[in-house]
């Protein structure tokens, strides 16, 4: 199945506002999870913003409130051959990643409820984080013998902490808002309410700056703080978990919902 296939735009909408571009994850009875459909319609609607002058900033959000975005879904995996597998994760998941973190707009993320694992890494991502106060953040593939492969295992430690990320990543444990706005994790916790806006007070304050300069500056900062040689060897490490009977135990005790039990094989 191509990319072209399996896009469909109603599973990310847009919506401007002035300067500044809402990207809505829109699966909320799968808790805004990522598959493949979500990830060819994201990578296209940033491409397409970025060549918008009209467009200064974009939030990115998750439709309703219990989910930003619950991660990889594992569900669309189930049954996947090795090929298939690959073909996802190096054709049309990692390509989404990396537009996102590519972008030389501003990107706002407003956390509404869960943000896990694929999600929690778009979290990360994000130029500035702003949650409801119902936000709650893991990374947790370790749960599921597998790690973070686009980026979380050098975002994460460079905005709260090495001796914090670690334990994150390690537990896999997840945490609420209250304790993600106190270790620097988001820039701001508000009500559920008044997520929406407040990532528009923060993206208009944003909009009224002259455009390059607003760009330059999130490059520089970029420059001196991404390591892409690191950032890469994360997706490298990651694939040598998805060849291991661990991983697959962990798909199919997601699917029977059930603890896994792994070997370590």
């Amino acid at each position: 199945m191509t990319e072209s296939a399996i896009a469909d735009e109603q599973v990310v909408t847009l919506s401007k506002r002035g300067h500044v571009a809402v990207v809505t994850l829109n699966r909320p009875r799968a808790m805004n999870s990522l598959n493949g459909a979500v990830c060819v319609r994201l990578k296209e609607i940033i491409d397409e913003l970025e060549q918008d002058d009209d467009i200064r900033v974009v939030i990115l959000t998750g439709a309703e409130k219990k989910a930003f975005c619950a991660g990889i879904d594992l569900r669309e995996r189930k049954g996947m051959s090795d090929k298939e597998l690959n073909h996802l994760r190096n054709n049309i998941i990692f390509p989404c990643f990396r537009t996102l973190e590519e972008m030389e707009k501003p990107l706002i993320g407003a956390m509404n409820g869960l943000a896990l694992g694929g999600g929690a890494e778009i979290v990360l991502i994000c130029d500035i984080r702003i949650a409801s106060e119902n936000a709650r953040f893991g990374q947790t593939e370790v749960k599921w013998a597998i790690i973070p492969g686009a980026g979380a295992c050098q975002r994460l430690p460079q905005i709260v902490g090495i001796g914090r990320a670690k334990e994150m990543l390690l537990t896999g444990r997840i945490i609420d808002a209250k304790e993600g706005e106190k270790i620097g994790l988001y820039n701001l916790v508000t009500s559920s309410e008044n997520l929406m806006e407040k990532a528009f007070e923060v993206a208009d304050m944003i909009g009224e700056n002259g455009p390059v300069a607003i760009r330059q500056v999130k490059k520089a900062v970029n420059m001196g703080t991404q390591n892409k040689l690191a950032i890469a060897f994360d997706s490298e490490a990651s694939k040598v978990c998805y060849h291991t009977q661990d991983r697959l135990e962990g798909v199919a005790a997601f699917n029977e919902k059930r603890k896994p039990e792994y070997t370590g094989m």
